[in-house]
């Protein structure tokens, strides 16, 4: 089976306490190992190294990253990981620089990656309703994807070489939750892009 690194993003805040997100990494975990998957978790509020998280990233086959959506992104300490993580590993752990040669300075930006035939997913914890997506006449993403919204993060791995499976989203997770609903559709998102 897979090697698959889990990321929790979420930062904690007093109103936020990260549970739905916490769930649904140990939900991930158990069912990937349950499949015979190998998995290492992260959480970018805890303390970790550099060297090892480039490790960790060589090792994986798959990176969940499981995060909150803060101010339309990831939070600030996921952020930093990648502040840290990712330009250490521009030297050949994760890419060779941003891909250009000297022979051709204005082609191929972002094909330097060294994670080729890996794969990655985003499942993201939204405040927003699902149905301010998709839907031109929605005020704020005037018919953008969750996805649109997100494609710098989608870049972010493009520049790794790596390759999407299809993203999760739980919506409105603060005005209107549906904690347990959300766990079984992770579960069956799992199941279909996992062997589980």
């Amino acid at each position: 089976m897979s090697n698959v690194l889990i990321i929790n993003a979420h930062h904690k805040y007093p109103f936020s306490e990260g549970r739905l997100n916490a769930a649904l990494v140990e939900m991930a975990d158990e069912l990937l190992r349950a499949g015979y998957h190998d998995t290492r978790i992260v959480h970018t509020d805890d303390d970790w190294d550099v060297e090892q998280e480039l490790a960790n990233h060589q090792w994986a086959d798959v990176i969940i990253l499981q995060s909150p959506v803060n101010w339309m992104g990831v939070p600030w300490t996921f952020k930093k990981y990648m502040d840290e993580v990712y330009t250490a590993g521009m030297g050949g752990a994760l890419c060779h620089g941003d891909g250009r040669h000297h022979d051709a300075p204005k082609k191929n930006y972002g094909a330097g990656g060294t994670l080729e035939g890996k794969r990655y997913m985003l499942s993201l914890t939204f405040n927003a309703p699902a149905e301010a997506f998709n839907d031109p006449a929605e005020y704020l993403f005037q018919g953008k994807s969750v996805d649109d919204l997100w494609l710098p993060m989608h870049m972010n791995f493009r520049f790794f070489g790596m390759q999407p499976l299809p993203t999760f989203a739980c919506f409105d997770v603060m005005k209107n939750a549906d904690f347990e609903g959300d766990l079984e559709r992770f579960k069956t998102h799992l199941a279909t892009h996992f062997t589980v």
